[in-house]
């Protein structure tokens, strides 16, 4: 029920170090000894970056502090939004259309390397979080002044902003941790992100109680404390500007060369389709999922109190997904997977069809969203297996804002179908939606 249904951001599950090895044929990672603390020997498996204080307490605390601060932006362009204009009695048209605000997050592949090439991951992350915190303020004061168009301008902002801080963030991580940790702190990563999305959905919930202005304000000020803490206290890793380039790669060629190499991988064809497809009944079902509990009459706090426990259902479900990977293995499990996350959405058309009572509603809510989070560990690993060593950052946002295209466009559309069709018939379309990326599944690279 909540962002993370159709995250055009994918959470990494808290899957084993195994998870994320390198391509095979690719350089295993070394170990500097010299980041280490003289004296200190480095923890199994976690080699400190230089830069980076190697006590897993002070990384787990930034970890999760710049995951909360990726996962809340995301929360208010999609979660929030929608709430808003549902609160404000949009047409079921302008709704699905605040799938829009996913453009950034499909685009941002195209600006991705710049993040790299001009200045550091680290000065990224913190100047875009003290825009965002300026942006949202900004929506906290016009959100109750009925000023729409205004309104729905600042959460575009806020879009550009938050997927521009996806890139640092996901660079920032990448930079400061090498193989071993990254995959150690990836539940972590999980736990912080998802946990922003619960946050969105207490915003809601809060907004209900008071205003959405003053949701916008408490948002606003946590992302300046959270701005504020990183700037006095990330660690500063040892840049690495152009890691990956070919030798003598400059300018529009150093730019290229990340796509270039993510494009020669083998069967990329019909991975590309695959990550196009995966999410499109979901986005679909999404889209207009809170239009349907409105419907069936649920109030804007009612709403937000299912969209958290639907977040919690999905964290669960997330680490489960883990756990099965862990134990099969991606090749065993990637089919299967997808095929439980499509048969879920077949829940919301019972929704539409049979309009139960309150409990019925968060019992269905939740198992969907289990599914869901499961189905979101499987496309995450998926998506890692296609980083090729040296352009992790690169071809992790080229992935995701690939994944988050179907999410965008389908649920932009979804209006439209929704006032034509019904919801029940909506639904069943969304079902179908998610059939190709079952087909798919089984037709894609699985190592």
């Amino acid at each position: 029920m909540e962002a993370a249904v159709t995250s055009h951001k994918p959470v990494e599950p808290a899957v084993p170090a195994r998870a994320a090895l390198p391509e095979p044929g690719a350089e295993a990672p070394r170990r500097d000894a010299s980041s280490e603390a003289p004296g200190e020997a480095a923890s199994p498996g976690v080699a400190a970056a230089p830069g980076v204080a190697a006590g897993g307490a002070s990384r787990g605390l930034w970890i999760s502090s710049t995951y909360f601060a990726e996962g809340l932006p995301y929360a208010i362009a999609h979660k929030v939004a929608g709430e808003f204009f549902t609160a404000a009695g949009a047409s079921l048209e302008i709704i699905g259309l605040t799938s829009l605000y996913g453009l950034p997050w499909n685009l941002k592949f195209l600006w991705s390397p710049l993040v790299d090439l001009h200045g550091s991951p680290r000065r990224w992350l913190v100047a875009v979080e003290v825009a965002l915190a300026a942006i949202v303020l900004g929506l906290a004061a016009a959100a109750d002044s009925g000023a729409i168009w205004l309104v729905a301008a600042l959460f575009g902002a806020v879009a550009v902003a938050a997927a521009t801080h996806d890139i640092a963030v996901d660079g920032f991580y990448l930079q400061a941790l090498d193989k071993d940790a990254q995959a150690a702190f990836s539940g972590l990563r999980v736990g912080a992100y998802r946990l922003a999305l619960l946050a969105g959905a207490l915003l809601v919930a809060f907004a209900g109680w008071a205003s959405f202005g003053a949701a916008f304000a408490v948002a606003a000020g946590g992302l300046a404390l959270l701005a504020i803490a990183h700037a006095a206290g990330l660690p500063r890793p040892a840049a690495t500007p152009g890691a990956g380039a070919a030798p003598g790669a400059t300018g529009l060629r150093r730019y290229v060369e990340p796509f270039r190499v993510y494009l020669r991988q083998p069967q990329i064809a019909s991975s590309l389709a695959f990550i196009l497809c995966y999410r499109a009944g979901d986005a679909l079902m999404f889209a207009m999922s809170s239009p349907l509990l409105k419907s069936l009459g649920l109030d804007t706090a009612a709403r937000g109190n299912v969209g958290g426990v639907g977040t919690v259902a999905s964290i669960a479900g997330s680490i489960l997904g883990g756990v099965i990977i862990k134990r099969w293995g991606l090749a065993r499990t990637i089919f299967p997977i997808a095929l439980v996350q499509s048969l879920a959405i077949l829940l919301y058309v019972a929704l539409a069809w049979a309009r139960p009572s309150l409990p019925w509603v968060v019992a269905l809510v939740t198992l969907e969203q289990l599914a869901a989070g499961v189905g979101t560990a499987v496309l995450a690993v998926f998506l890692m297996r296609r980083c090729v060593d040296g352009y992790k950052s690169s071809h992790f946002a080229i992935g995701s804002a690939l994944m988050s295209v179907s999410a965008t466009f389908a649920g932009s559309a979804s209006g439209y179908l929704a006032a034509s069709a019904g919801f029940t018939a909506f639904f069943a379309i969304a079902f179908a939606a998610s059939i190709p990326g079952v087909v798919l599944s089984r037709l894609v690279p699985r190592d």
